[in-house]
């Protein structure tokens, strides 16, 4: 003789109970101690923080060989970091601006996988200018410059960025 059960059964959701649980959920705690702050420029601050740990990440990379730096000086090291800072701005700028003039003009850039894109990283669109090269040739009293591997890629990136950024290219 086998025994068996079958159960006939309907899910009835209780919005009430959802809500306090989904109140519940998104409770987290902000502190600060400047005490003017209203609570959404705190939570407005705190979701900016990631744009500060991208950058210092940028920092942290292995092609800023920070690693092989050993300073001792504090001035040194502050001195270090400030230049650091600096890189870190003017990255940050040209992202921005690159980005900004791709899209008002409606172009893109080939990426890594040669696909392109309207939001390139800076890493990779100065990775494509390492092969830039630039020679001067100084014969008695003229001097004579040249800019050599320069692409159509590369023009389009530098008319893109603006006639300040042409011009060390010219």
């Amino acid at each position: 003789m086998i025994t068996s059960y079958q159960i006939d059964a309907s899910i009835k959701l209780d919005p009430i109970r959802i809500e306090k649980e989904r109140e519940y959920l998104v409770r987290f705690v902000l502190a600060t101690n400047i005490h003017e702050l209203d609570p959404e420029t705190i939570l407005n601050h705190y979701k900016g923080q990631m744009l500060v740990e991208k950058g210092f990440r940028f920092l942290k990379d292995k092609s800023f060989r920070v690693a092989e730096v050993y300073l001792k000086s504090e001035k040194r090291i502050e001195a270090l970091c400030m230049v650091m800072v600096l890189c870190l701005m003017i990255y940050s700028y040209t992202k921005w601006l690159m980005r900004k003039r791709l899209q008002e003009e409606k172009e893109t850039v080939l990426d890594q996988k040669k696909k392109p894109t309207a939001k390139p990283t800076m890493k990779w669109i100065y990775f494509k200018f390492r092969e830039i090269k630039s020679c001067t040739v100084r014969m008695k009293n003229t001097i004579q410059s040249s800019v050599h591997n320069i692409n159509n890629e590369l023009l389009k990136i530098l008319v893109l960025l603006g006639p300040e950024y042409e011009k060390f290219y010219a």
